[in-house]
């Protein structure tokens, strides 16, 4: 495919329902950052360069396309805040291209903008499911609510339960089957990107509470009894 104009949107959205799989083919160095290749596992009709693809939940722009292969640019924060500092030929990475306007929304709103790395703690068997409890820093933690929705290397899950410092969720055989977390074991790291909703719910409370000009704290309409009612927070 001829060289295109790069358009990367700010407004790229993603599901967290994953496509299929493709596998890291090449890795090289581009200044502080990386240039990977990466081989999909299903054909890219209708891709084309400087669209953005979410690799193991990271948004990413197709700079190169070359039927089933395309190449990303790996920016010196993007390898700073993910689990591809890590990354080596052969790995297997999850993939979803950009949601349209027209498609249905199965799981979340995944913006691709990792917040951290968590890692696997503990995975058993139950019943046809899987149990995988990830360990995340507590800056991250906070964000998560039992029955809420978390992306895992891209995949869009439920919480199960969550602690102060990790979260579990069940793996059914499908997810198992078409995704990476089928078979992460024990200590892998994990790419995590939090629900958005909380952040902004966060950043608006942050706001409303802020200091007017006297340096008085402003009196907020949004507090626990307020969020109760709403059912943002359980009782």
């Amino acid at each position: 495919m001829a060289n295109q104009p790069i358009n990367q949107s700010t407004y790229t959205m993603f599901t967290g329902i994953i496509e299929g799989l493709g596998a890291i083919s090449a890795i090289r160095s581009a200044g502080q950052g990386k240039r990977l290749t990466i081989e999909s596992d299903f054909d890219l009709d209708q891709t084309k360069i400087g669209d953005s693809i979410c690799v193991s939940g990271a948004c990413l722009t197709a700079v190169k396309i070359d039927r089933r292969n395309f190449e990303v640019d790996i920016s010196p924060e993007t390898l700073q805040m993910t689990t591809f500092s890590q990354a080596r030929v052969g790995e297997r990475v999850n993939l979803e291209r950009a949601l349209r306007l027209s498609d249905r929304i199965d799981g979340h709103l995944v913006s691709g903008h990792i917040d951290g790395i968590g890692q696997i703690r503990q995975r058993e068997t139950l019943g046809n499911a899987i149990m995988v409890t990830i360990e995340v820093a507590e800056s991250m933690a906070k964000y998560i609510i039992v029955k809420g929705s978390v992306a895992v290397d891209g995949i869009s899950l439920t919480i199960n339960t969550c602690t102060p410092d990790s979260f579990s969720v069940s793996i059914i055989p499908h997810t198992a089957d078409l995704t990476t977390i089928g078979f992460k074991n024990k200590r892998d790291p994990v790419n995590i990107e939090n629900d958005m909703i909380g952040k902004y719910v966060e950043r608006f409370m942050d706001a409303r509470q802020g200091r007017n000009k006297e340096g008085a704290e402003k009196p907020s309409a949004i507090d626990r009894e307020y969020l109760l009612k709403t059912g943002f927070l359980d009782k």
